[in-house]
């Protein structure tokens, strides 16, 4: 850690001059015209075969380049636009990170690491499972929600919550919405961002359970990333300091070894045994995990696992999107499904409008990743200018995760898809109930065999692909089938599904510690406004009682989902998109107070689309959850019949067998109903409150600036992944500094 010196007159400026940085980004060249027409072009070209091409089939392909094009345009120019009319950072001003630096919740993190560490927190099951479970809609509509929703809502909300938090010394949603809407609206705020988190963290630790379950290839490799991470978070610390990429290697080997020893271990009569968990055990595991995880020091697990497991991700993440261009694999669902307009879907319950929008949350748009971008990222941003980079850009980062996983999926045999994902009530758990039920529902084209199933198993190294429901086996499936075309054959299949699974598990384990560490961190916030002593986030008894809390809340719901009798994720996945697309109603109205506060009404526009657009949807959706009297949709429907069932003495209903089955539909349906209500009665609270703020500001009533006080920088470093020629000249200006003075660190 450098020293600061009292002085500042021997250093470097601590940020490019802003009009020499603005002349470079507005400086076109023939080169730069000719590349964005391209790129423009090559998107146009994707665009149209992918909405209005109706052959037979269409090529995987498409998808990719569609994405791609779109994600570097909206990069380019519409967050350079917010930056410059909405946020305009000062890379003079220090960051939290600077001047409440501690060593451990605040501390400058090199940009490149810390936009590991923040795509990892973000990036749980949401843009790997939400996509998979849409598919049942048709590839089309799940499209064009996840590349435009991204670029209009998704992205500006992690950005914009990002930088209000860091000028508020890296303070939570929850807290930020107290400050900016007053006592009631932030007092809604505050209980709804803590519940919420609650169900969010809940359903995806659920995910890991159901990938994990019966799986001791899955349990052995995913649980090695522990203390890989371990060692890792050691090595950075205390052996070879700053040695990132280095660390990154040896990290990547030791997970492949993790990956391939998998196969022996499960192979082996002890591997077997010891390691073919239920899922409820793996459930208890992950609730001591979290707790755990949540309360280590930052460097010690969570940065370093982060940041590998961010490696391994946009790894696999882009050797798919290779693969696929290589292999071009055809897509076997069609545009817009039969399910599109029917509320009976085996997969998801609901027609697509407007429980698409709610069943694909993370990779459009997140409340979650509000909380990220507000609890631990901005304690860690050296540079004001870095937070386009960090929230734009990793949420668009998310996104193709997000399409990634859909192409997967789609690419996959219907029959099969609809066999992994139809819960165990409904295919009974066999082979012969998963052909029996899916052939059944009258699909086009497909007709699922015995067989089909059974070969697919033994290619993947499993016992049973049938009901593996959440998503994430799926998933696994979709990448195998791919890559095992391109690398490997038939033989690597089990290979590339476990690949795969280990994946998805660091995925979604990631953003379940870092979602409890951030949630502790608001429930320290909210009693800190009680009892003082909780703000203080670096107290081990507070921090303690705290996570223990959040964790026995989340932990609560996933035990109910690992028993819930109609197939946990099938049931709980509604609440989750509901309460998730919520909470970004909630981000996005303290957002737009914050703007208007600001007195920037010309812009406040780029805030207020994607609020009215996931207020509607986000409200409709939880009316038909509360209201709906057809029982697969309304929870409370589902409720009264099961009870009538029990009150009649039957001893079965639909794919609950038993009375026990039918008590747990009760009770869990009391659960999700009544925080269903709850849910849209906070969130409605906190939006009309947003736009009184919003009111009042407009007629002159700003209220107190609750931004931290400016502190001049004394510290440098780039705002994007790679410097620009004027960063680069300044950086080698600082690195002249002495040793000792400040400069740029690596944590």
């Amino acid at each position: 850690m450098s020293n600061i010196a009292p002085d500042q007159t021997e250093l470097p400026p601590a940020a490019v001059d802003p009009q020499v940085a603005d002349e470079y980004d507005r400086r076109w060249t023939p080169q730069k015209i000719v590349t964005w027409a391209v790129v423009a072009l090559v998107g146009a070209v994707a665009w149209s075969m992918i909405a209005f091409f109706r052959g037979e089939t269409i090529n995987a392909i498409w998808f990719v380049f569609a994405a791609v094009s779109t994600y570097l345009i909206a990069f380019r120019f519409y967050s350079k636009y917010i930056e410059r009319n909405i946020t305009k950072p000062d890379d003079t001003r220090a960051t939290p990170a600077e001047y409440k630096d501690n060593g451990k919740d605040f501390m400058p993190t090199d940009r490149r690491v810390l936009y590991g560490h923040h795509f990892a927190a973000i990036a749980g099951a949401g843009p790997l499972v939400g996509p998979v479970l849409a598919a049942q809609m048709g590839y089309l509509p799940g499209t064009i929600w996840i590349i435009v929703g991204v670029v209009l809502a998704g992205a500006v909300q992690d950005y914009l919550v990002m930088f209000f938090s860091m000028r508020r010394g890296g303070r939570s949603l929850g807290q930020m919405a107290r400050e900016e809407l007053g006592i009631i609206g932030g007092t809604a705020a505050l209980i709804a961002t803590l519940t919420i988190m609650i169900i969010i963290t809940a359903i995806l630790a659920l995910v890991v359970v159901n990938a994990l379950g019966e799986s001791p290839w899955g349990v052995y490799s995913v649980g090695l990333t522990l203390p890989i991470a371990l060692f890792m978070g050691v090595y950075l610390r205390f052996i070879r300091p700053g040695k990132v990429m280095e660390v990154s290697v040896i990290g990547f080997a030791l997970l492949m070894f993790a990956i391939i020893s998998g196969r022996w271990v499960a192979e082996s009569a002890w591997g077997a045994e010891f390691f073919h968990l239920d899922r409820t055990t793996i459930a208890w595991l992950i609730i001591i995990y979290g707790f755990i995880a949540a309360v280590l020091p930052v460097w010690l697990l969570l940065a370093p696992r982060d940041y590998l497991s961010t490696f391994m991700k946009i790894g696999v993440i882009f050797l798919l999107a290779i693969a696929i261009i290589v292999v071009r694999p055809t897509v076997n669902f069609p545009a817009v499904s039969e399910f599109a307009s029917r509320d009976n879907g085996p997969v998801v319950p609901g027609s697509l409008f407007p429980f698409l929008f709610v069943t694909i949350a993370c990779g459009a748009l997140s409340g979650f990743h509000a909380l990220i971008s507000s609890g631990t990222t901005p304690k860690l941003v050296e540079k004001e200018r870095q937070t386009r980079f960090l929230g734009y850009g990793g949420m668009l980062m998310e996104s193709f995760v997000a399409i990634m996983a859909l192409v997967a999926a789609i690419t996959i045999d219907r029959g099969i898809y609809f066999a992994m994902n139809s819960s165990a009530a409904a295919t009974g758990g066999t082979v012969e109930g998963a052909v029996a039920f899916v052939n059944s529902l009258g699909l086009s084209g497909v007709n699922l065999t015995p067989d089909m199933l059974s070969e697919l198993a033994r290619n993947v190294g499993e016992q049973s692909v049938v009901s593996r429901t959440g998503g994430a086996p799926t998933l696994a499936v979709g990448i195998a089938t791919v890559l095992h075309q391109w690398f490997g054959g038939t033989a690597l299949m089990g290979f590339w599904y476990h690949f795969a699974i280990m994946f998805e598990a660091l995925f979604i384990l990631t953003a379940v510690d870092a979602g409890t560490r951030v949630a502790r961190f608001m429930l320290q916030d909210t009693i800190g406004n009680v009892i003082p002593r909780f703000k203080d986030t670096s107290w081990t008894v507070g921090a303690w009682i705290c996570t223990a809390i959040m964790v026995g809340g989340w932990g609560y719901i996933l035990v109910l989902g690992v028993t819930d009798p109609l197939g946990g994720i099938n049931t709980f996945f509604p609440l989750f998109g509901i309460a998730n697309q919520l909470l970004a109603v909630i981000a996005l109205s303290v957002v737009m107070a914050i703007v208007a506060r600001r007195r920037n009404f010309k812009h406040i526009w780029v805030v207020i689309v994607p609020l009215s657009f996931a207020g509607v949807i986000t409200v409709t959706a939880s009316m038909y959850k509360i209201f709906s009297p057809v029982p697969a949709v309304g929870y409370w429907a589902q409720n009264n019949a099961f009870r009538t069932a029990l009150d009649e003495g039957k001893t079965s209903l639909g794919t609950a067998k038993t009375v026990e089955a039918m008590q747990a539909v009760v009770r869990n349906t009391t659960v999700q109903g009544t925080l269903s209500v709850v849910f849209v009665v906070l969130t409605l609270i906190v939006l009309v409150a947003s736009i009184v703020a919003t009111i009042r500001a407009a007629q002159g009533h700003v209220g107190v600036n609750s931004e931290d006080p400016r502190v001049e920088s004394r510290i440098f470093a780039p705002a994007g992944l790679f410097p620009t020629p004027p960063e680069r000249e300044l950086e080698e200006e600082w690195a002249k500094v002495p040793v000792g003075r400040p400069a740029r660190r690596h944590h």
